[in-house]
């Protein structure tokens, strides 16, 4: 009795000192995500040049994929036809500009089972990524056709675009639903 009563008691020291040991962890981790964000947040002083900036007015620009431009609702036949075309950022007098960084965000619908009930329900997922060239890379159109079904989304935002006096602009945001 008494060698099962020891042996409790040592489990019960060795689960306080596990229980130290993550705290001791999750301290340090704290300590360090404090500094590198103390870091990035302090202030740089930046040297001004004397050039004269001249301040230009943007001009109104247009985001289109295809024929489809702002936030359209197309069928899901359509949406695939236009994936492999370029994302084009055009002024008022239809004068295209380059392309420089943008991002695609792809709302897809799909199931997932709940593992104590079995239940399947349906959930969003989110796919993301930063481009810096259009048309899309052929792996991003091959993969998005074989999956987008109706009521998913093609999402393109954060479009920077240069004129050719090498003026950068942010383009408005392209929205396709597909239905």
């Amino acid at each position: 009795m008494t060698f099962l009563f020891q042996k409790a008691e040592s489990q019960k020291s060795i689960q306080q000192l596990e229980m130290k040991r993550h705290t001791i962890i999750y301290s340090l981790i704290c300590i360090f995500v404090i500094v590198c964000f103390h870091k990035s947040t302090a202030q740089h002083t930046n040297v001004v040049n004397n050039k004269t900036q001249i301040k230009i007015k943007a001009p109104k620009l247009k985001t289109s994929l295809g024929i489809f431009s702002d936030s359209v609702n197309i069928t899901v036949d359509k949406a695939k036809a236009i994936l492999a075309t370029s994302l084009k950022v055009t002024d008022e007098k239809n004068t295209a500009l380059t392309i420089t960084y943008y991002q695609l965000l792809y709302k897809q619908n799909v199931t997932t089972e709940n593992e104590e009930t079995g239940k399947i329900s349906p959930v969003q997922k989110f796919t993301s990524e930063i481009f810096r060239s259009t048309p899309l890379p052929p792996g991003w159109v091959n993969r998005i056709r074989e999956d987008l079904t109706a009521g998913e989304e093609l999402y393109f935002f954060d479009i920077i675009a240069k004129d050719e006096q090498g003026h950068i602009f942010y383009a408005p945001n392209l929205k396709i639903i597909t239905q």
